[in-house]
């Protein structure tokens, strides 16, 4: 039987997993719950948790799987990160000693495709311009604003985990969808319902701009002073990856010209400062990262890292695993 031992903290599980999750994982082996209350593990508790595991479940707030954590599990196999990106867990030990690492990443990218989703429709429809003017007395002034998700472009940069459920949630509109994404082929992008263009024509000729590019150095500020200015009179950008991959002060500059509209999810750094520009602009929506999944659709997560371990025990392709080669264009 297959010792499997979860690092999360008490709060953190009940947070994650359901009782329903809980009960799968202990039927797949013997699970190890971390009875500490709300105190995320440092590196020497985490080394007594995991002590002669074959299964380690990690999360936001686990240390580096280093050489010294990693002694306590000689026999460890597979690492199971219930959050997103797993840069903060992996180390060089790791992977050398040829464990296995997945990642929650799919199931957090439906729900930030999901609120991306509803920001466009929002942004389209001027949602948030109406419901200022009906709070201050008027009724339909700005309504000529309204757009429909019908007959727009909207261009996606990145077609990762968020970017491909995006544009499948897309596949419901009719709207042309255009994706700038060096690594995907021209007939990957057809696949995904979407036509493979360069950057600079992506945002010359889209109405929406949807961001979903993982934070590396080569997306560090690629929306700057010139690419904005590339962009339609009246388009709106959206931002749900990471706040680095926008000039945030190129942007303000833009924005004050009032030809474009911004939703923003993430900023760099994170908050922003509570005197930032962005923050009082009339033309930005601002919301505290949260268009990954939070409070009750945190539970997905459990019930997926259970399914991850389904899959890996029944030698079936995991849907999270992530490759020590791809790790540098992951988020």
């Amino acid at each position: 039987m297959k010792k499997i031992v979860s690092l999360l903290n008490k709060k953190a599980t009940a947070r994650i997993f359901s009782q329903e999750s809980l009960d799968m994982l202990s039927q797949m082996g013997e699970l190890v719950l971390n009875e500490d209350a709300d105190v995320n593990p440092d590196a020497q508790r985490a080394k007594e948790l995991i002590k002669g595991a074959n299964i380690v479940i990690t999360s936001w707030g686990s240390p580096k799987l280093d050489a010294d954590i990693l002694s306590a599990a000689p026999d460890l196999e597979l690492v199971i990160h219930a959050a997103g990106s797993v840069k903060g867990i992996v180390s060089q030990e790791l992977w050398e000693r040829g464990v296995r690492v997945t990642s929650s990443a799919p199931v957090l990218g439906k729900g930030v495709a999901e609120t991306t989703l509803g920001l466009v429709i929002v942004s389209l429809k001027y949602i948030w311009k109406l419901s200022e003017n009906v709070r201050n007395g008027g009724w339909k002034e700005a309504s000529d604003k309204i757009r429909e998700v019908y007959d727009v472009t909207i261009g996606v940069i990145g077609a990762g985990y968020v970017g491909r459920h995006f544009m499948k949630l897309l596949q419901s509109f009719e709207v042309e969808v255009l994706l700038y994404d060096p690594y995907v082929t021209e007939d990957e992008a057809r696949q995904l319902g979407a036509k493979k263009v360069e950057l600079e024509e992506l945002l010359r000729t889209s109405d929406v701009v949807s961001i979903h590019a993982p934070s590396i150095p080569e997306t560090n500020k690629m929306i700057n002073r010139d690419t904005l200015k590339l962009m339609k009179d009246d388009a709106i950008l959206i931002n749900t990856a990471r706040g680095s991959i926008i000039d945030e002060e190129a942007l303000v500059e833009e924005l004050k010209k009032g030809r474009l509209f911004a939703c923003l999810d993430v900023t760099d750094p994170e908050p922003p400062a509570k005197d930032h520009p962005l923050r009082k602009l009339p033309n930005v929506i601002m919301t505290p990262h949260i268009a990954g999944l939070a409070n009750t659709g945190l539970k997905r997560i459990g019930k997926f890292v259970a399914s991850e371990l389904r899959k890996y025990l029944n030698g079936e392709q995991m849907e999270g695993e992530v490759k020590l080669e791809k790790l540098k264009i992951m988020a």
